[in-house]
């Protein structure tokens, strides 16, 4: 399943590249983010003592207060997303400025966790780039979730 997923994405980008001669002659080289990952149901959104997962939770890109896009994780708890705007998000820029956020409550997997308030948030980290041609497409996941509460 992730070849296909990673096949498709691929097929997606050289789409999307393809038609653009004239933009990549006035952006230069092209770069795409992926940003994948596993979303566990505890507070500090790591493989808790019964390694639940966090299925069909809202996961979102936000760069301070603006969502950049959203996704939705699988039965597993794994998401994936993929950036196609490098006007809009950077890799430094994703890097120093965005963050995942949970957007779905805890309380949604376990409901023992209704009380504890906030969302799971993650800063993110480099996992690699892959270069085709003009194209680059890097991967992005996150540091790691934890609880923060509202203030």
């Amino acid at each position: 399943m992730a070849s296909k997923l990673a096949l498709f994405v691929f097929l997606v980008i050289v789409a999307v590249a393809a038609p653009l001669p004239r933009a990549e002659s006035q952006l230069g080289d092209l770069g795409f983010i992926r940003i994948d990952g596993t979303v566990f149901c505890s507070i500090n959104g790591s493989i808790g003592a019964n390694g639940a997962v966090f299925p069909n939770a809202i996961v979102q890109l936000r760069c301070g207060a603006r969502n950049v896009v959203s996704t939705i994780t699988n039965r597993s708890g794994v998401f994936f997303m993929v950036v196609l705007d490098p006007l809009q998000v950077t890799v430094p820029f994703a890097l120093t400025n965005c963050s995942l956020v949970v957007a779905t409550p805890l309380s949604t997997c376990n409901a023992s966790l209704a009380n504890l308030g906030g969302t799971l948030q993650s800063p993110l980290q480099l996992n690699g780039t892959i270069v085709f041609g003009r194209l680059r497409l890097t991967t992005l996941i996150p540091r790691g979730f934890q609880l923060t509460r509202a203030t």
